[in-house]
């Protein structure tokens, strides 16, 4: 989908810098692959004998100038948290905005920019996520424009357990300039990066089930309310139960669109919940789970018990 750029980067020195595997995948003509380009910008850093550009070097040294142009209002998935199961590819939205100096063309055919996230150190990244495809911009003025991009999730390749934590997000421009990157004149290369643009979390998925018995069930009689709180473990790609955690069972009349709260549970050891309760009245009954900051909150899908 995308390769590693090795870090031209600025003063942040990103130990890696992702970017799409095509450039024309929104429509551009530009001859450089990002294959390509990655390799020259390695081969550059490694013959410049430096790893990382910062403002106080010349511009006559061959490395890339800095690149009028920041980030802000980045916004990950609406401030959502990112939900990732199993095998589903997941697809979540990322805007921001980009305010640059006039001489910028920012829908130049080699001009790269995106907005990402990454987790650990900024120079020594656990995981990075980004989108298949490159955002797209809407000038709003000569200077700033809105822009949409995704961040695209195949859990089953990209993520383990560990990477159900906080994301800082961090964007990056390259404007190329019309200049053919296997030459030597970087100096003419345009470059710039940001990071603590935002804060999102990755939480893994939960699943929730429930089943009271018997159905139907005479007035008054005891109804068993059993069921399984299980997530989504990225380490070996299954469902296992969730322990220990406090899970409401809820009931809701026939007729009414409110639950209301029956008693609290804990889940067991593999994440199994049992517990029982009064039959009054028709309704429906479910387990309600608030979620923790690995792990989204998730509703049963209420069973409906009659009761005679």
């Amino acid at each position: 989908m995308r390769v590693t750029v090795a870090a031209v980067s600025g003063a942040l020195a990103l130990s890696a810098l992702a970017v799409p595997t095509a450039l024309a995948a929104g429509g551009t003509s530009s001859s450089y692959s990002p294959a390509g380009l990655a390799k020259l910008v390695q081969e550059h850093q490694a013959t410049a004998g430096r790893s990382a550009y910062t403002a106080s070097t010349a511009a006559d040294a061959g490395d890339p100038y800095p690149l009028d142009l920041t980030f802000s209002a980045v916004t990950v998935n609406k401030g959502k948290p990112l939900v990732a199961g199993t095998t589903t590819h997941g697809t979540f939205p990322v805007t921001y905005t980009v305010t640059h100096g006039a001489d910028v063309d920012i829908h130049a055919d080699d001009f790269l920019m995106d907005v990402e996230i990454y987790r650990g150190s900024p120079e020594d990244p656990s995981n990075e996520l980004f989108g298949v495809d490159w955002a797209t911009c809407t000038d709003t003025s000569t200077t700033t424009a809105n822009c949409k991009g995704t961040i695209d999730v195949f859990a089953d390749e990209q993520l383990s357990n560990a990477d159900a934590t906080t994301w800082k997000a961090f964007g990056f421009a390259i404007a190329l300039n019309g200049q053919d990157p296997t030459g030597d004149d970087w100096s003419k290369i345009g470059y710039t990066e940001q990071d603590n643009l935002a804060t999102t979390r990755l939480q893994r998925l939960s699943k929730l089930t429930v089943n009271a018995a018997p159905e139907p069930v005479k007035k008054g009689k005891t109804l068993t309310v059993t069921g399984k709180l299980s997530r989504a473990n990225w380490d070996d790609g299954k469902y296992h139960g969730y322990a220990g955690q406090s899970v409401r069972l809820q009931f809701r009349k026939k007729g009414s669109t409110t639950y209301t709260n029956v008693k609290g549970i804990k889940s067991s050891s593999t994440g199994t919940l049992k517990t029982t309760t009064k039959a009054t009245v028709d309704g429906y009954y479910r387990f309600s789970f608030v979620g923790t900051a690995t792990t989204p909150a998730v509703n049963a899908t209420g069973d409906y018990v009659d009761v005679k």
